[in-house]
Order: structure tokens, then sequence, then C-alpha cells
């Protein structure tokens, strides 16, 4: 009788692109042995976005306690980590360069193997963690978003996909932050504009512009019109000071669906398009939102729909680690 090697994988991923200080711990691309956060998020609210010298600043600071924490949490020992993967691009440079420089200075020191990860390739091999739902398959519509990018990509594989649709202007989730200014809500807006949400009437107002050409036959994204449409109803409502709660409320939720139905009619088209799709994956921080998970369930139908869990849709060495691994098969 002959007896198979089961050889594990185990790769350290590092990712800095913003503000959090992350270092995860994976087996095999899926199966997160640790994963440690630090962030900076409380030092930027009173800009009301990051401030990248403090961000950068920070993981300097985060940077070994992050390290020793993921290693300890996970019970593994340097000489068990097979790999290491650091985000390379895109994000703040200066925060790019604590991550690169330390993944660099340990897998010379500690005779590892580097592997440079694009930050939203990460963010696409996001649902393979931790997934219980059974064996991932392509071809996949993955939906990706976040503050700093708004893209639709149909992938055939790991290492095989295009971006059909993209973002002409600000990304969804500059949209909710910019609204969320104009509203009176603090940084990070995605959250507060939800939180602020709930329970509000989302057809209260319309700031979908229904009637256009680009909403009817587009299949890219924009939301720049939004955050003006945002801006020049509160003008017209007399201000924020002229605003019951309730009113405040509706606004929002009006405001998250409006940005919401436009994530979802693209995948919708696409679908329609591309019947050789099995999955659906929505990837990214604002994957978060309740609003979205919630239409993207019904706009999905029969197809799989796979949404990782919160903490591994905002940015996150777990990701970084499992996109290595999958780049590597």
């Amino acid at each position: 009788m002959q007896i198979g090697i089961i050889i594990r994988v185990i790769i350290l991923g590092i990712e800095t692109s913003c503000d959090e200080t992350s270092v995860a711990v994976v087996e095999d691309g899926s199966k997160v042995l640790a994963n440690s956060v630090a962030s900076s998020v409380e030092d930027h609210v009173k800009y009301g976005g990051i401030f990248p010298e403090i961000a950068a600043r920070r993981q300097v600071e985060y940077m070994i306690p992050v390290v020793d924490k993921a290693l300890d949490d996970s019970g593994i020992s340097i000489d068990q980590i097979d790999m290491i993967a650091v985000t390379h691009e895109p994000g703040l440079q200066s925060s790019l360069l604590v991550g690169i420089m330390t993944a660099e200075t340990f897998a010379s020191v500690w005779k590892k193997k580097l592997m440079k990860v694009h930050h939203t390739l990460g963010h696409l091999s996001s649902p393979w963690i931790a997934t219980k739902e059974g064996e991932v398959k392509f071809p996949i519509l993955s939906l990706s978003v976040s503050g700093g990018h708004s893209e639709l990509w149909l992938r055939k594989s790991h290492t095989d996909g295009e971006v059909i649709s993209r973002t002409l202007d600000d990304a969804a989730g500059e949209a909710f932050d910019k609204g969320a200014v104009l509203l009176g809500l603090p940084y990070p807006g995605g959250p507060e504009i939800s939180k602020l949400a709930e329970g509000g009437n989302p057809h209260y107002a319309d700031f979908c512009s229904k009637g256009s050409d680009f909403a009817v036959h587009s299949t890219d994204f924009s939301f720049s019109g939004m955050k003006t449409s945002l801006k020049y109803y509160l003008r017209d409502k007399g201000g924020l000071d002229s605003l019951s709660s309730e009113e405040k409320k509706d606004i929002a939720a009006s405001y998250q669906h409006a940005i919401c139905s436009q994530l979802v009619s693209r995948v919708k088209k696409a679908l329609e398009n591309h019947s050789e799709i099995s999955e659906v994956h929505i990837v990214g921080g604002v994957a978060c939102n309740s609003c979205l998970r919630d239409m993207m369930k019904k706009a999905c139908g029969d197809k799989v729909l796979r949404i990782p869990e919160p903490k591994y849709c905002t940015d996150n060495g777990a990701m970084i680690a499992g996109a290595a691994f999958f780049s590597i098969q």
C-alpha cells in the first residue's frame, strides 16, 4: 500500500496599503492560523480621511508587535514558514514601503521566498478564506468595491481574469465617505451612513438618475453624480440644520440605496451577458455593507453568492497570503 505525503504550505502575509497594519499566517491559501491587525483609523478621524504620513508612522510603530502577535497566535515557528507575501501596489506609497521593507528584511534574514502581491488580487482571493460552502468553481464574476476601487472582474482562474466594468470617476467607498461629509457624519463614512440609514426609507429621495442614458446602457460605474445630487438636495432642503432626525435617516437610506442599486445593476447586466458564470463574489470594504449584501442575494438568483466575513472584506494580511498561495499553484 502506497501512502501519500500531504505537504502543507504556510505563508506569512503582510498588508500595509492604507491605514491598517495586518499580518496573517495562512495554511494552503484558506486556513487562517492567525490574522493580526492594528489600525490607525482613529488618528485620521479629525482629518476626514487618511493622512498618509501619520498612517506610515503608525505602521512603523505597529509592525513588529503585529508580526509577533501573528506568530504567537498561530503557534507556527519561523522555520515552518514557507514564504512571505506582501502587498506592493496600489496604495499609499509611504505605507507600502513599510510593508515591503519589512517583508524583504524578514525574507533575507529568515531565508524565505518572497512574493509581492497586487492589492486587488488579494481582495479577489478573499472568498476562499475560511469558506465553508464547498469548492469554488470558475468562471466567477467578482465585484471588487472599496474606497479606492470599483471593478467588475470576469475570472477564469486565480491568475486569469479581465476587468469588464470599472468606475469612471469616484469609487463606491469614496462616494460613501464624501456623502457622509455632506451629512455631517464622521470618517470612515460607509459604516456611519449604514448606521444612520437603519430603519430609513430607501425610496424617500432619488439619487440614481434612472432616466439617463448612462444609467440605462452603461456597464461601467459612476458615483460622482450621486454625491453632487446629494449636495444640491440638501441645499434645496435648507441644509442639515433644517432637517429632522427622521429626514436625515431617510436621506441616508436613499443615498445608500442609490449606490448599492448601481452596483447591483451592473452585476445583473454581466450575468445576462455571461451565462457561463458559476458564482458571484463580492469583495472589498464596501462588501461589509448589509444593504448591498441583501440586494445582491436577491439579484444573483440561483447563482452561488460568496461574500467574505467582514474582517476579511477590509484590508488584511490573510487575503495577501491567500493570493500568493493560489498564484503558485
